[in-house]
């Protein structure tokens, strides 16, 4: 094995092998500067001496060694920051740590809610992001809960804790992406949610009491409701029916009355013509008609010679 002496290595380091060091040190150094990879779900923004040049797209890129620089920005992970609680890992379990001062509002009613919520963004624009805004992050937060807080605010403890919850989930997105846009932020809003809505822990109780009380009375008014819907149809369709009938019988009591008339009308007509022949008809015709029905009938008629002035019509020949 051969020992390297100061003889020997100054004999090897002339001049020319030093220039040769020196040179294959500085490319090295300019390459190590100058190439950069950019992620699949990143954007790189390419600065010279501080002013934007270009925004690179994801793979191996080259940029001018100690005057550009890039900036990496993540435009596609969904990033998320949480309002009035803060949730922390440790030992595999996850710790839901409240933040009062930022959940509590006021209602519009003049009650006290805690609210916690999220909102999930992703970056859009990564030249944005990196120029428009130097705090991004608390510019971010100021705006949701300006949103959140004016929106509550708008509502009762009621509807913020039960209908209304949805609407100020889609209304504070589009309030928020209308906000971001006038800012520069370079972000789209994905999604707002809320998590946990409720009143203050010293008044959770006589909340809860009168939430009860509220339901038992949407209860006992859709159980009139339904009453009403029951009993009403029936009595306007046995109202209709009635109607129906009187109507009915009047129709049919119109048309006996005109089918006398015309039969006395016919009658009139025959008797001018012949009223004697026309009188003893009609009297034919009522005797049998009284006498149709009769049994056990006693005919007595002065006229008859007999031991008693009586016929029995109804008796065995």
């Amino acid at each position: 094995m051969e020992h390297f002496t100061p003889a020997k290595v100054s004999k090897h380091l002339t001049p020319r092998n030093l220039a040769l060091i020196i040179a294959g040190i500085v490319v090295i150094v300019l390459l190590g500067s100058s190439v950069f990879i950019v992620g699949q779900a990143e954007r790189a923004v390419i600065t010279r001496f501080g002013r934007y040049v270009s925004t690179r797209n994801p793979g191996l890129q080259i940029k001018i060694p100690f005057i550009e620089r890039h900036h990496i920005v993540n435009t596609g992970a969904v990033q998320t920051e949480q309002f009035g609680f803060r949730t922390a890992g440790a030992g595999g379990r996850t710790t839901h740590i409240r933040h009062f001062a930022e959940a509590t509002m006021l209602t519009g009613d003049l009650n006290i809610v805690e609210v916690e919520w999220i909102v999930q963004y992703r970056i859009e624009n990564a030249k944005a992001w990196t120029f428009n805004v130097m705090d991004r992050i608390p510019t971010i937060r100021d705006i949701s809960r300006s949103a959140i807080n004016e929106l509550v605010g708008d509502r009762t403890i009621m509807d913020v804790m039960g209908r209304g919850r949805s609407v100020i989930e889609s209304e504070a997105q589009v309030i928020m992406s209308e906000r971001f846009n006038a800012y520069g932020l370079g972000i789209n809003v994905i999604t707002v949610q809320l998590q946990n809505v409720g009143p203050p822990a010293g008044v959770q109780h006589a909340f809860e009491d009168v939430n009860m009380a509220i339901q038992d009375m949407e209860r006992l008014i859709s159980d009139g409701m339904r009453a009403y819907n029951e009993a009403i149809p029936r009595a306007r369709g046995e109202a209709e029916r009635l109607v129906q009938v009187a109507q009915g019988y009047a129709v049919e009591r119109v048309n006996m009355a005109r089918g006398d008339v015309a039969r006395f009308n016919a009658v009139l007509d025959e008797y001018l013509l012949a009223p004697e022949v026309t009188r003893r008809r009609l009297y034919y015709e009522m005797m049998e008609e009284i006498f149709s029905n009769m049994e056990g009938t006693v005919l007595v008629d002065h006229n008859l010679r007999n031991f008693l002035p009586m016929l029995n019509l109804g008796g065995q020949q």
